[in-house]
């Protein structure tokens, strides 16, 4: 990305708070127990009760909504997007009424613990390699853990065709909605077909489930990722460099493909899920 752009400024990404704000009216009680599932294994355990917790890149809300339901006792979400943010809100209020939470437009290179103080759950799902800076995005975000506190997020793995999709993604954003749509119609068709050779997707094939998984829909899930721009990608030995260097430490990870290597990325990439914890003091 032209890093003379404001990495801060809605215009230099892809409207993902306009595709949120189309999914959100597919949330019902179903996803939002796949949503709660996904993260009581993303942080280990069931309840977040007495914990505070920062949502970054909360998108349509869905999984601040499941925060709330394990009993975060402050819930912080932000999104550059301010779509997003009015998404998110709608959401909370629709399924948690009466309930405190703040969701504010806020970029991840705007957040500062003195402002906001730090929380014990720092939460960012596949948000922090669309910033346009991934590294400094999650150093912002692991400044915002409490001592002792975690770090729950996912990354797109690096792939061999990083660069291909990171061409797509830039014409896609800039793309009409009916060059879009073709675009989609595309990618379905060669989904389809690699999928049938299961043997050749491995990293890739679960995208429906993963979605699934999560609470998500398919459809968006596929705007979402051909769209999704500034686009960087990671590899999990190069993640565990970073979180050490910042004084983390790992405590799970749920990976995309089976080894840690680069994967094709035939049908783009996957993102595997860490769990790190910041040392006390």
């Amino acid at each position: 990305m032209n890093m003379t752009e404001d990495l801060t400024s809605v215009d230099t990404h892809f409207a993902f708070g306009k595709n949120w704000e189309s999914y959100s009216s597919l949330i019902d009680e179903a996803a939002i127990e796949s949503s709660t599932q996904a993260l009581v294994r993303l942080l280990g355990r069931s309840s977040l009760e007495g914990a505070t917790f920062l949502d970054i890149g909360c998108g349509s809300g869905l999984h601040s909504l499941a925060a709330l339901r394990l009993g975060a006792a402050r819930l912080l979400s932000v999104d550059l997007d301010p779509d997003s943010v009015a998404t998110t809100r709608a959401v909370l209020d629709r399924f948690m009424p009466g309930r405190s939470f703040v969701v504010e437009q806020r970029s991840v290179f705007d957040l500062d613990p003195a402002a906001s103080g730090r929380f014990d759950v720092v939460y960012s799902w596949g948000v922090l390699h669309h910033t346009g800076d991934m590294t400094t995005a999650l150093r912002r975000a692991v400044g915002m853990v409490a001592p002792g506190g975690v770090f729950l997020f996912a990354l797109y793995r690096k792939t061999w065709l990083c660069p291909f999709w990171t061409i797509e993604k830039r014409w896609y954003t800039k793309a009409s909605p009916a060059a879009q749509r073709r675009g989609q119609v595309a990618y379905r068709t060669v989904y389809r077909g690699l999928t049938a050779a299961s043997a050749l997707v491995r990293g890739r094939a679960r995208r429906a489930d993963s979605a699934r998984e999560r609470g998500m829909d398919f459809d968006h899930d596929v705007h979402d990722w051909l769209g999704g721009y500034p686009y960087e990608s990671i590899l999990p030995d190069d993640v565990e460099k970073l979180m050490t260097s910042w004084g983390l430490r790992h405590e799970a990870s749920f990976l995309c493909a089976p080894t840690r290597g680069r994967t094709h990325g035939l049908l783009g990439s996957g993102c595997d899920e860490y769990r790190y914890r910041k040392e006390d003091g």
